[in-house]
Order: structure tokens, then C-alpha cells, then sequence
């Protein structure tokens, strides 16, 4: 867990005022940093989980280079909802090929995160396609 500068991040305590905290589940893994300084990684849209997990090395999964173009992204938002941008017509249906929608399924690639706070999203297991795409074994096997 850490932050943008690698520092450690205080779990116990909330994010300041103009910090963005995720934590990406099963994982575990927590990153932070400054609201509107996360540089654009051109993997969906700015500031979205996707752009946010492919700056700190985080693995999610996005076939279609995050266009909105399949839901290899789809994840579940478990906190944080209503910070996040609506989802457009574009994401919804293709939310309605995803496997197993829930009423907090996102896509990584669109949910963009709209002002600071604490969002917790989870990859759902069947979602995780770390062994054929070269991912560590350790993660395909919990």
C-alpha cells in the first residue's frame, strides 16, 4: 500500500481533502494520490479505474485497449459510487454482455472518478485472466 511518492498509506485514517484513495480487491492493493495529478496513461478514459490501475502496475484486465469495446474491465464498485462519472449508454450495454451484472458493475475503462475520496472496487474472479495474458501464476491460482 502505498502512495504516489511510495510512501506507506495510513489505512486507519481517511484520505485528505484532495486525495483520491482505491483499493482494488481481492488484491488488496490501496494506492493514493493527489486529485487531478494522475498523469494520463491512455488506457480508457482519464482518471478512470483503468487509467488509475495501469499508472501504479496494477493488473485489469482491458482486451479492447479500454474503448469501451468489450468487458474484460467489468468490476464491482464496493465503495465510493457516488464519486464516480454516470455510466453512458455505450457502457450500459455492453455492462448487458458482461458476465454476472450486478447493480454496482462498472467498467474499469469508463467509471471515471469524478472528486477525492475512498473507492474500493473488486475484479471479479472469473474476470482475471492473469495466466493467459502473462500475469503471475500466483494470482490466477486464488
Amino acid at each position: 500500500m502505498t502512495d504516489s511518492s511510495n510512501k506507506p498509506i495510513d489505512l486507519t485514517q481517511p484520505p485528505g481533502d484532495d486525495m483520491v484513495r482505491v483499493t482494488f480487491q481481492p488484491e488488496g492493493r490501496t494506492v493514493e494520490f493527489k486529485y487531478g495529478t494522475l498523469p494520463y496513461d491512455h488506457h480508457g478514459k482519464p482518471m478512470s479505474f483503468l487509467d488509475v490501475a495501469e499508472n501504479f502496475g496494477i493488473f485489469l484486465d482491458h482486451a479492447c485497449g479500454g474503448s469501451c469495446a468489450c468487458t474484460t474491465c467489468h468490476i464491482w464498485v464496493e465503495e465510493g459510487a457516488d464519486g464516480l462519472s454516470a455510466a453512458d449508454d455505450d457502457e450500459l450495454d455492453r455492462l448487458d454482455m458482461a458476465a454476472d451484472p450486478q447493480l454496482n458493475s462498472r467498467l474499469g475503462c469508463q467509471a471515471v472518478i469524478t472528486k477525492p475520496g475512498s473507492y474500493v472496487v473488486e475484479i471479479p474472479k472469473w474476470n482475471r485472466n492473469y495466466v493467459s495474458e502473462g500475469k503471475p501464476l500466483t494470482l490466477a491460482e486464488n
